[in-house]
């Protein structure tokens, strides 16, 4: 089969532009084009849309470097001129929305100027620069200056879904096969009995499209409540004189945006204020330099990235007026990329449609034929009568049914739907899946790469020690969590202005008079700390001036502040990892306050503290100043500091991280854990999650890095913590287990984590401390940061492999009794049994209601006991072609003895001995699919009745299908060609089903042969077993 399908394998993460086509044009058999290929993107479409998306980053790159340069030597009076209207006049604005909107896109400084700078259009736009917008005026700014959301496709409705599943052309020839019957029924057979056959074939068609559009509208509804949760973003904005948090939805004109670090400018606006500000306009205008955006150049466009620093913008342009707005126009058009599973199956369905369809068209030869030579016989050859063209077209209508049953048109569809359901499943357990292929790909997983902070731990950060003047002091938990420092007074003042100084945070006010700390968790602990001391935040930002910010960077693991004191000169002020900035200084704050040499024997005497800290699992920081004459035109100095305090953060490990690590490593996934902090914090967290294990290896990322190409590939199955890591390493790292064959899922929050999440097999972003940047790099958003959520995807990923090997199982089954019996007894007997009808209504049980029973069926605890599925394994495993013949001879000896010696083993006769003998081939087949669709939940286990009554999906569709089984035959013969049955004759074919039960528990006795497993794998650990056991 794999040599079958060579043409139909694309990569799980961005498939090259070849590997599509190839596939796309090797699909020759499609029923339904329209909804086979629904939820595959059109690469002509695609490549238009990119085309048309080039044009206009091509436009705005001009805009940027000629416009922005043509500008200055147009006059004003040359300009274009905005009248007020009365309508913007009577909302209480003087500026209209698109010259606001024109001065930003055209980079119109001079415009600018003369409506008095960020201050003057603040005005204009009636809103304080300092107490933000107020949300009594949220309604009548979206009405003038429109709302902040861009043009979408509207819904396809459920008419469109029905219109789809018309399109089948094997239902169009049936209709119109359908429409001739009646025609010449009616003709010879008079009304209304010459109707019922094509009546029969039209009201099974409606059922069928009924039944397939409802399907595909409710997956549709699921999709569209992932997508709406994907472009869910927050933004902080001042607004009430309060900084608070607003869906980026809900953003006007006139809002007072706070910018950080990894956050996407969720619209055009102004600099009001900020420090380093550095924007990454790749994504609008195609260039990959970053820009720097100060008071001189002062514009910021919407859907460009924060590459470094910090500011405050103001909001002039929202939505569809902004450029990055007609941008989202094409990138809606691009659709999700194909997953491999789906591809496959595509294939599956191809070869499967070629069998098929060679079956059926020796299937109608084979009748045809004998139908002529039975009419030459009986010397009737050339007597045709409107009753044989009639026969002829029962062949033909038979012939077109078992493409229909034989054409797998569910297989890859099925795919879709699992992946959805478990989509939406994983959302509600806080996991959002921003590409399909990543579900499926989690399946895979060898080995997870995970962030320490707020994913193996709570993010709930605390000071619990401080080393300060030689002395250290812990938290006193007894007496309402105040620290009881003995400082001196200018010990005090200047620990908390490192404290207060030198945060990216800041401590708000909310509406009901609360005291709020804004910002990370990290940052959030420190001033937590410098409140309890007794400091007040404000005050100390009212006396110094801040000069220049660098902010925390992961590379540089630091945080740098220059700032000019009430009593002159200038002081700047450092935060950050501990060895690194207790490097930087060369003095420390005595008992009174004052610098004092820092020498070798307080250098070791120091470290020891921190190692002591870390020891105990706290993350742990040094605040440093130092004194300056004058401002340094460059950087923030990196060297003379003066050490004031080491602070010790404690961030409590998750609950149920442990055991899902454990999880992890029975399921033959390897954790490997990659930190910024200490390694001895580092160690003492991996070894309470169980991470770090006997033989594991903890080393730091300068040292991995610095090893030759030969020793880090040898090297790298052994590391199970990675501690003071750079994103680099992280990326690094991923790179060579991918280069061993781990197909590797990491997880990153920071904006430089992007390389890595881009490069992994599965990127996972976090959604509370994930930046913007990296979770548009990701394929999951872990929105509760948790690591035990992470496995959950793991889980999932797997079910969903799992289940759509036991629905291909189920429904090669069907296809191969189908085809076989329905050409045999043409051969044989000149009829099939199972007429159209029957064939369409034994094809929605296999395709639409089959998906949907085992397609989505719950991941169970067996699925996290077995190793990884491997990427070269055959998706069609020996096991599963064990069951399928083994299931197919059963069903074909039993429908085979009904067929030909039915009516003497059951003793019918009389003159509906016939009509009574094909209902009851009909109905024992259609109960051995019921029964074997229930065999199919398990592929080797015994146990097929676990966990069957959880799945109300799975009970529900086994409910419905038996229902209508019953009233197929006992009510609606007329129209099914059944005639309804004795209570005995029901029993039989019930039991008949049932017993194929019993054959599934002899078929997974019977052993297959698998690949003999390596003793120990790549890492050293012990293989899992497999077999039965296995789910």
């Amino acid at each position: 089969m794999s040599n079958l399908l060579k043409d139909f394998d694309v990569d799980h993460k961005n498939p090259s532009l070849e590997a599509r086509r190839r596939w796309r044009s090797s699909v020759s058999i499609v029923k339904n084009r329209a909804r086979r290929f629904r939820n595959i993107p059109d690469l002509d479409k695609r490549a238009e849309f990119e085309k048309k998306r080039s044009q206009i980053q091509e436009k705005i790159r001009v805009a940027f470097y000629v416009q922005k340069a043509a500008l200055q030597f147009i006059d004003a009076g040359a300009r274009p001129e905005y009248k007020l209207t009365d309508e913007v006049k009577q909302a209480g604005f003087g500026i209209e929305p698109d010259e606001l909107a024109s001065i930003v896109r055209n980079h119109d400084t001079k415009s600018l100027t003369s409506n008095g700078g960020v201050e003057g259009i603040a005005e204009r736009v009636s809103v304080s620069l300092t107490e933000g917008v107020r949300s009594s005026d949220l309604s009548s700014r979206q009405k003038i200056y429109g709302e902040n959301r861009f043009a979408e496709k509207p819904a396809r409705s459920f008419l469109m879904f029905v219109w789809e599943a018309l399109q089948d052309i094997t239902l169009i020839i049936l209709m119109v096969c359908a429409a001739v019957s009646i025609g010449v029924g009616v003709a010879t057979e008079g009304f209304p009995k010459g109707m019922y056959d094509g009546m029969g074939i039209f009201l099974s068609i409606i059922l069928v499209v009924m039944v397939t559009a409802i399907s595909d509208y409710k997956q549709s509804l699921q999709f569209r409540d992932l997508d709406r949760e994907k472009k869910k973003i927050i933004i902080q904005v001042t607004r009430d004189g309060h900084r608070q948090e607003v869906s980026i939805d809900d953003l006007v004109v006139g809002d007072v945006v706070h910018l950080s670090i990894g956050d996407r400018v969720p619209a055009d606006g102004i600099f009001i204020s900020g420090y380093n500000l550095e924007i990454d306009e790749s994504s609008l205008s195609g260039e990959s330099e970053p820009s720097h955006v100060n008071k001189v150049k002062p514009f910021l466009l919407s859907g460009t990235k924060v590459q470094n620093g910090s500011a405050k913008m103001l909001v002039t342009t929202v939505g569809m007026r902004t450029e990055w707005g007609k941008l989202m126009e094409t990138l809606s058009e691009g659709g999700e990329d194909e997953t491999p599973l789906q591809v496959k199956l595509n294939g599956v369905a191809t070869i499967i449609g070629k069998i098929g369809l060679s079956f059926a068209v020796l299937t109608f030869v084979v009748l045809c034929v004998r139908f002529v030579v039975q009419k030459a016989r009986e010397g009737d050859l050339m007597k045709w009568s409107s009753e044989d063209a009639l026969t002829l077209l029962d062949y033909f209508a038979i012939a077109v049914t078992i493409i229909v049953v034989a054409v797998p048109e569910g297989l890859p569809l099925a795919v879709t739907l699992s992946l959805a359901f478990a989509m939406k499943k994983l959302m509600s357990d806080r996991a959002l899946v921003r590409h399909l292929a990543a579900c499926e790909t989690m399946g895979s997983a060898t080995c997870i790469c995970t962030d320490k902070t707020g994913t193996l731990t709570t993010n709930h950060m605390v000071v619990n020690k401080v080393w300060v003047c030689e002395n250290i002091q812990a938290r006193q938990e007894a007496s309402g969590n105040v620290f009881e420092l003995e400082l001196s007074e200018q010990v005090q003042c200047v620990l908390l202005q490192a404290i207060f100084q030198n945060t990216g945070s800041e401590v708000v006010t909310d509406k009901e008079g609360n005291t709020q700390i804004l910002g990370s968790p990290t940052e959030r602990a420190i001033l937590e700390f410098g409140l309890l001391l007794g400091g007040d935040f404000h005050s100390q930002r009212r006396e110094h001036k801040i000069l220049k910010i660098e902010p925390f960077n992961s590379d540089k693991k630091k945080m740098s502040v220059l700032t000019a004191p009430p009593e002159g000169g200038v002081r700047a002020f450092c935060k950050g990892a501990s060895e690194i900035v207790l490097r930087m200084c060369e003095k420390v704050v005595d008992s009174s306050g004052e610098p004092i040499p820092l020498s070798e024997e307080q250098v070791r005497k120091i470290s020891g503290v921190i190692e002591g800290f870390a020891s105990e699992a706290l993350r742990t920081l040094c605040l440093a100043y130092k004194d300056l004459d004058e401002a340094p035109s460059g950087d923030i100095p990196e060297g003379g500091y003066t050490l004031v305090a080491i602070v010790g953060i404690k961030d409590p490990v998750r609950p149920g991280v442990r055991e899902a690590v454990q999880t992890c490593q029975a399921a033959g996934i390897t954790v490997r854990m990659v930190t910024g902090d200490n390694i001895s914090t580092a160690k003492a967290i991996a070894k309470e999650c169980g991470i770090l294990t006997e033989g594991g290896l903890a080393m730091e990322g300068s040292e991995f890095r610095n090893l030759p190409p030969h020793e880090m590939r040898a090297i790298v199955p052994k590391i199970q913590v990675m501690a003071r890591s750079l994103p680099l390493d992280k990326h690094t790292l991923v790179n060579n287990l991918r280069k061993i064959g781990e197909v590797v899922a990491v997880t990153g929050d920071g904006t430089n984590d992007a390389p890595a999440l881009h490069e992994a097999d599965i990127g996972l972003a976090m959604g509370i401390a994930g930046t913007e940047v990296a979770k548009e790099n990701a394929d999951v958003i872990i929105m509760d940061d948790n690591f035990t959520t992470i496995v959950n995807v793991a889980r999932w990923g797997r079910a969903v492999y799992i289940n759509i090997q036991k629905f291909v199982q189920f429904q090669l089954t069907v296809n191969v009794v189908a085809l076989i019996i329905n050409f045999v007894s043409a051969c044989i007997t000149g009829s099939a049994p199972l007429t159209a009808v029957q064939l369409l209504w034994v094809n929605m049980i296999m395709d639409t209601l089959g998906a949907l029973a085992l397609a989505t069926e719950p991941p169970n605890d067996g699925l996290m006991k077995r190793p990884p599925i491997a990427r070269t394994a055959s998706f069609i495993t020996k096991a599963m072609w064990r069951n399928i013949i083994g299931q197919g001879i059963y069903q074909m000896i039993i429908l085979g003895v009904l067929n030909f010696s039915g009516k003497k083993l059951l003793k019918l006769d009389g003159p509906d001995s016939t009509a009574v003998l094909n209902t009851v081939i009909f109905n024992s087949f259609v109960f051995c699919q019921v029964f074997n669709e229930v065999n199919s939940r398990e592929i080797e286990k015994i146990n097929v009745f676990k966990g069957m009554f959880k799945s109300w999906v799975f009970t529900g569709v086994m409910a419905a299908t038996v229902t209508f089984q019953v009233i197929i035959v006992e009510l609606l013969g007329t129209f099914a060609s059944t005639v309804p049955l004795s209570w005995e004759l029901w029993l039989l074919c019930v039991l008949l089903g049932a017993f194929s039960m019993v054959v599934a528990v002899f078929l997974k006795l019977i052993p297959v042969d698998s690949n003999r497993r390596p003793s120990r794998s790549h890492d050293g650990y012990e293989p899992l077993p497999s077999g039965p056991p296995s789910a």
